[in-house]
């Protein structure tokens, strides 16, 4: 039988060890549909609801196994539908590979049928590698380069296949002159820094009194080091979303996320240091970190484009997070005054309590609070967690507590709406054997989420742990948008903009054939977490939240994160002025873009 191009591609990938494919149909891939039917499937082709969703998935998949996603689509419209989720790994440097459609070769130039100019269109999003196959002998060099730069460089990279050459027959390239060939072997270094500028850097962290850590997903690997150095240093320990599971959470030291989702302890953590280190994070938000000249600073990232960014860095090392700080750690001498860390402790402590307290404030109905307090104590320690984009991320981001071999993430750097769903669809198959559960708001459900239910109801008897849980916050509200009108312009809720339609989310999910749990009470939270998480099928466990619970953010004083959601809550005539007119003088004295007591001084009260 003749090898066609198509056929060569999925058996260069299968070389790969490339097991699944996300994408939707189009007839700029026939010749790819026809290969699959000729390999059986394998890699195997998962059908997304809509080619955004294939690039969710894909992300996903990358996110939570370390390995490159790929995904497919059709020319035209579907190569065009790709582009939010190639950007959401794009910018959160996630390994993905888009092989898409075009229209033949003899077509193209001629405004044809779904003819769209790929290179322009990917020019950006795939800017480190984005080719157009043109004869068969580009295979398979071109592919080999696609999927080596993707995850050497962890980024997007696209592969445009016209569909007349993918029916061709596929010839290799020879042993001659502006021929290529290519390989399969995947290796790339581990740099760790000249000791010179590990000498300067240590005698930063020797001469600190104060030492911060800030940590990202570039730490990953490197989770011994961290504490060994955090241990040494009397550090505490911040972390960025991206690198939310990095550390557990139960550790004392660990302070939690930072930014505008973060905790008090992070933030107070960052106002009071005198010396900082970033390992593998690209935080773009230098307003929660150290005032400018309070601190001496270090980072440590792999890649050299990134490093130095954000703050006034005294050194920079660019190496592998882990090799360079087993490096510095020989030079780091230990720290005998340990009132630094006891203050930094005695904060997480309070904080832990200080959410606790706001969980169990009572709401109308359901404080979202509440339900993510109680989850999180019910995760299973090898859980994987996508949040979504909007209020749903506030509450994952300071009530879920990473232990064990938790995996957690959300779209860090896009914050588009809609991957919560995907993501964890990508997850189970990457993973089948771990439990998977979405976080998301209503919006993010009514914009993606409903449809890929119908993709979890088509595969997940196929998975080894049949266990993922969708939980809705059910609110009709577009919550974090609403609070960003009322924080920074002190604007009304424009409920045109806002209102979302209602939905029966768990009713939907029965309808699918899948579980269906709703809680409109307090009361329901546990009941319904439960019946959620020992359910032997996927499940959608639908809560009634109130949309005038407010996001805090990190810089209000300990006595406003305390009270603030009481007085919102229970004071009917705040709450009136709340949710109906929007009142500035209502929320500027917690809410982002208003002036704090913290912001002038500390406040312990």
């Amino acid at each position: 039988m003749t090898t066609t191009v198509a056929d060569q591609i999925l058996q260069r990938l299968r070389e790969w060890d490339v097991e699944h494919v996300f994408g939707y149909a189009g007839d700029g891939i026939n010749g790819l549909l026809s290969a699959w039917e000729r390999a059986e499937d394998q890699p195997r082709f998962v059908q997304a609801r809509h080619e955004e969703m294939a690039a969710f998935e894909a992300v996903g998949y990358a996110k939570f196994t370390g390995r490159v996603g790929v995904c497919t689509a059709t020319s035209g419209p579907g190569a065009i539908h790709l582009l939010n989720g190639l950007y959401d790994a794009k910018l959160d440097h996630v390994p993905v590979v888009a092989i898409v459609g075009q229209t033949a070769r003899s077509a193209m130039g001629g405004s044809y049928q779904q003819e769209v100019d790929l290179h322009t269109l990917f020019k950006d999003v795939a800017g480190d590698y984005c080719q157009t196959v043109m004869v068969p002998e580009q295979l398979p060099n071109v592919l080999d380069r696609a999927i080596r730069i993707a995850a050497t460089r962890r980024t997007v990279t696209a592969l445009i296949v016209p569909a007349d050459l993918q029916e061709l027959e596929y010839t290799p390239p020879s042993h001659a002159f502006k021929m290529i060939p290519s390989s399969l072997d995947l290796a790339w270094s581990a740099p760790v820094p000249p000791t010179e500028q590990l000498e300067r850097a240590a005698e930063i962290l020797n001469a600190g009194e104060k030492v911060a850590i800030l940590v990202g997903q570039g730490a990953r690997g490197a989770v011994d080091e961290i504490t060994q150095l955090a241990e040494l240093a009397g550090a505490g320990v911040a972390k960025a979303l991206l690198g939310k599971d990095v550390l557990s959470d139960e550790l004392p030291w660990v302070t939690g996320s930072i930014g505008l989702l973060g905790t008090r302890p992070s933030y107070e953590l960052m106002m009071e240091c005198d010396t900082l280190l970033v390992v593998g994070s690209n935080f773009p938000y230098s307003q929660f970190l150290p005032p400018f000249g309070q601190a001496r600073a270090i980072q440590i990232d792999h890649d050299p484009t990134m490093i130095g960014m954000r703050y006034p860095f005294e050194v920079n090392l660019v190496g592998d997070s882990a090799r360079t700080l087993h490096e510095l750690l020989t030079l780091v001498r230990p720290k005998n005054d340990r009132s630094w860390r006891d203050d930094i402790e005695a904060k997480v402590a309070r904080w832990w309590e200080v959410m606790q307290r706001r969980a169990y404030t009572s709401a109308d109905p359901i404080n979202p609070e509440l339900v993510f307090h109680e989850l999180s104590q019910r995760l299973p320690d090898d859980a994987i967690i996508a949040a979504d984009s909007g209020s749903a991320a506030n509450w994952y981001a300071r009530h879920v507590r990473i232990r064990g071999s938790m995996r957690g993430s959300l779209s860090g750097t896009l914050a588009t709406m809609g991957p919560g769903v995907p993501y964890v669809i990508g997850a189970k198959f990457g993973l089948p054997d771990r439990p998977a559960y979405a976080l998301v708001g209503d919006g993010a459900m009514q914009m993606n989420g409903l449809n890929e239910l119908i993709t979890i109801a088509k595969y997940w008897q196929e998975w080894d742990d049949p266990r993922l849980v969708v939980a809705v916050l059910h609110n009709n509200d577009l919550n974090q948008v609403t609070w960003e009108l009322r924080a920074m312009g002190g604007s009304p809720q424009f409920l045109p903009s806002q209102e979302l339609p209602e939905f029966p989310y768990a009713g939907y999910a029965k309808l699918l054939g899948l579980r269906g749990v709703t809680a409109e009470k307090p009361e329901d939270v546990v009941p319904a977490w439960e019946e959620a998480l020992a359910s032997d099928r996927p499940c959608v466990v639908e809560f009634r939240t109130d949309p005038a619970v407010p996001p805090i953010p990190p810089h209000a004083s300990w006595d406003q994160i305390e009270k603030a959601l009481e007085s919102i809550i229970r004071g009917d005539s705040d709450r009136v002025g709340m949710i109906k007119e929007g009142f500035k003088s209502k929320v500027q004295e917690f809410l982002p873009g208003g002036k704090h007591p913290a912001d002038q001084g500390h406040d312990d009260s």
